[in-house]
């Protein structure tokens, strides 16, 4: 681990002006400490955000709900607000990681994790998300973790957080601030696909900070399922999963939700695919239909076809699941 410098600022303001190309900030931790740990990233200062004003969930004048971005997931998942009506997050939050990373990791910096690919995580061997332009061991070496949609010739990394296929779902907004001022970037834009800069995992600048994530007055909260699988029962990442959100009247279906993760560099989602179900009758025919669509371009690696069929299982499993009692965590 390289030396560093060391900043805990009082004011947001501050901390904004202390940022840069070289500076990370610096929360629970859980993520960045391992990259530092690991010589993936080296700092050369680290600017502690944890006295920052940032820990409130509140309702919006709208309906929705307002989530600093300092606000431990555990707090979070359990929160009386999000439990009633976005049953949905609290499930997906509850479905990673392990209660003491609950308790550390924030709101915030759970959209900044990065990918846990092996290649990433390996300092010896090239990686085009650590040095780009070195290559991508991936597409030809160990790949059954690696992305089926999405991907690029530079990356086949997946995004990690279950977090965030529930807010993809939610249609979540990311309240920023930086130097140049205040941005609200829409959830489904904040991260990006690999495509040729797969270094760059999200649209924030170097001295932006997230200060808040909000949620609409729609939360689903009456037919909705996170559903993840993976190849053991806890503490570990997503194979495929799926986060399932319906407005029915009686069996019809009046509005739909539908986005897969484990499967690209983003949480994946198809508005023609939601759009297709409005209308039509719950029913496996239904679901079956929607999950061919959201994945009929998927491009499997050498190691992971088979998360084409896990992933359909998984879709016609939770959207099922969301139509017929709605979920709680």
């Amino acid at each position: 681990m390289n030396p560093f410098a060391y900043s805990k600022p009082a004011a947001i303001d501050e901390a904004i002006r202390l940022a840069g190309p070289r500076s990370r900030f610096i929360a629970g931790g859980t993520n960045l400490l391992d990259l530092m740990k690991e010589n993936l990233t080296r700092p050369e200062q680290l600017i502690d955000i944890t006295g920052l004003p940032l820990r409130e969930v509140s309702e919006t004048a709208s309906g929705g709900v307002l989530i600093g971005a300092l606000v431990s997931n555990a707090d979070l998942a359990w929160h009386p607000l999000i439990e009633a009506r976005y049953p949905l997050l609290s499930q997906a939050i509850l479905a990673g990681a392990s209660p003491q990373l609950r308790n550390m990791a924030t709101t915030g910096g759970n959209l900044l994790q990065r990918t846990r690919c092996y290649y990433f995580y390996d300092a010896a061997v090239p990686c085009n998300k650590r040095e780009p332009g070195s290559g991508c061991p991936a597409r030809d070496g160990l790949n059954r973790i690696h992305a089926i949609l999405g991907a690029s010739a530079q990356c086949v990394a997946t995004h990690p957080s279950d977090m965030c296929v529930a807010l993809a779902a939610l249609e979540a907004v990311v309240h920023v601030q930086g130097r140049a001022g205040t941005r609200r970037i829409e959830f489904a834009d904040f991260h990006r696909l690999p495509e040729d800069a797969p270094e760059r995992d999200n649209q924030l600048a170097d001295d932006e900070l997230i200060t808040a994530i909000e949620l609409p007055a729609q939360g689903f909260a009456a037919h909705s399922h996170y559903l993840k699988v993976r190849d053991r029962a806890s503490y570990a990442f997503a194979l495929v999963s799926v986060a399932a959100a319906l407005e029915l009247d009686g069996p019809v279906i009046r509005s739909a939700r539908l986005v897969l993760g484990g499967v690209a560099h983003k949480p994946w989602r198809d508005h023609g695919v939601e759009f297709d179900l409005i209308g039509q009758e719950v029913s496996h025919e239904t679901f079956a239909a929607a999950a061919d669509a959201l994945l009929q371009d998927a491009e499997p690696l050498q190691h992971n076809a088979f998360k084409i069929r896990l992933a359909r299982r998984a879709v016609i499993r939770a959207l099922s699941q969301a139509a017929l009692e709605g979920a709680r965590p």
